[in-house]
């Protein structure tokens, strides 16, 4: 009997410091961490697509807003989260030939759209998790989409990519 008290002592004992080190809810935050401040990202990709800083600047501070309890501000916020848009760019990945046709016509079967940011984090609470870092991804379409399309759906999902990666290395701190 005596065993088993002490077994249920431990775990509660390790189970109260690990709760103390980790947040149930994924944040690795420091608790005195209250306001956030996110800049609009400039675009300076060399390829410019019109909408793209504004929908990239929008999709981050909903995303900080409305997952974390972080408060948004333009005064001395406990964090600051600002940058850039480096890159932007749709190369093919895939050919395809005709060989049926005179002069067998070559052309891209698929495409890849690259965004490129490069992100200030700065964290005035914890100044030791601030960090300047470059997050890429892409997307991998075919290349009968017209630009229209490419802009509505592959944008919107390489952009949540990159928001996903840069959430989790401030927030999760993975």
């Amino acid at each position: 009997m005596k065993v088993r008290h002490l077994t249920y002592f431990f775990f509660l004992v390790i189970f109260s410091i690990l709760s103390s080190c980790y947040s149930f809810t994924g944040s690795s935050l420091s608790p005195e961490t209250q306001t956030i401040q996110i800049n609009e990202f400039i675009n300076n990709a060399p390829l410019n697509n019109p909408q793209l800083a504004q929908q990239f600047s929008t999709d981050i501070q909903n995303r900080f807003l409305q997952r974390t309890t972080l408060k948004g501000t333009k005064e001395n916020p406990d964090i600051l989260i600002e940058g850039e848009i480096t890159d932007y760019s749709i190369t093919p990945t895939t050919i395809s030939s005709s060989v049926n046709t005179p002069g067998g016509n070559i052309q891209a079967a698929q495409n890849k759209l690259t965004i490129t940011v490069k992100v200030h984090y700065e964290n005035r609470i914890e100044p030791d998790k601030s960090f300047d870092r470059v997050f890429s991804d892409e997307a991998v379409f075919a290349s009968d989409l017209d630009i229209q399309q490419i802009e509505t759906a592959q944008v919107k999902l390489v952009n949540e990519r990159i928001i996903n990666k840069i959430f989790n290395d401030i927030v999760a701190n993975w």
